[in-house]
């Protein structure tokens, strides 16, 4: 009886180790970001999406019509497997993210296109990120005896050939909420059958948001962004839906 226990519980355990060593890790970061939720024009999306993958816009909730994310990212430190840090250790970027469904009908994130400040980042993971021949970010907060902390934020990336997405925003910083770990299929639109798996958690707090009307903290937004292959994605009908400050995010990403 012992013995068909041990070996059932052997069975387990190679399973698994089978499922374990089917990921393989490529890094470790941890990141502050801001995320904007924000309604394109439907055929300038279409367009860069590959065949048989369609947009999956949420019906309800705090994502309720966004087609795509913009989604700025200070990645503070970045680290190898052995713990070390990887390339220059850090870096900052913007890059294009679309919730779609696959051929399949699985829900995932597709990565349409992105600026990066680092050369040896171009075109990065998924293929398609462009250098960023000038960047500049700078992120301040200010607190007084009384009153409000407010931050402030100061993103833009401009690629050589005239993609731009640039953004400042000044809020009254609030009390954010920690998800539970989660893990995030992200796929490559120039190379669909790529993607990378991003085990992450974050602390996130919303802002200002369309459909869920929280207290509105956001006392300046503007934002600009196209020029070459973005021009026809932000042509001043685009839609803002949420405005949502991600304080801190740890994530590690692995391989299939």
């Amino acid at each position: 009886m012992l013995d068909k226990i041990y070996y059932k519980l052997f069975l387990v355990m190679a399973a698994l180790a089978i499922s374990l060593g089917a990921e393989t890790l490529q890094e470790y970061s941890a990141e502050a970001r801001f995320q904007l939720d924000v309604h394109v024009p439907d055929a300038a999306l279409a367009a860069l999406l590959p065949p048989g993958w369609t947009p999956n816009i949420a019906a309800q909730g705090p994502a309720k019509d966004a087609n795509l994310r913009v989604i700025f990212i200070d990645r503070m430190t970045i680290n190898g497997p052995d713990g070390k840090p990887l390339g220059k250790g850090s870096n900052q970027l913007v890059y294009l993210a679309a919730p779609v469904k696959d051929p399949s009908g699985a829900n995932v994130q597709l990565i349409i296109g992105g600026l990066t400040a680092d050369p040896a980042d171009a075109p990065g993971p998924f293929g398609n990120y462009l250098l960023a021949t000038a960047h500049s970010v700078q992120r301040s907060t200010t607190g007084k005896t009384t009153g409000p902390i407010i931050d402030s934020q100061d993103w833009s990336f401009t690629a050589a050939s005239g993609e731009h997405l640039q953004l400042r925003i000044t809020f009254e910083k609030g009390v954010g909420n920690k998800g539970n770990p989660t893990d995030v299929k992200f796929y490559s639109a120039k190379n669909p059958a790529f993607y990378q798996i991003s085990r992450q958690e974050q602390v996130l707090d919303i802002l200002k948001n369309a459909t869920t009307n929280p207290p509105d903290r956001v006392k300046e937004f503007t934002f600009k962004g196209g020029g070459g292959s973005y021009s026809k994605l932000f042509d001043g009908t685009e839609k803002w839906l949420s405005w949502d400050n991600i304080i801190w995010l740890n994530r590690s990403v692995f391989l299939p």
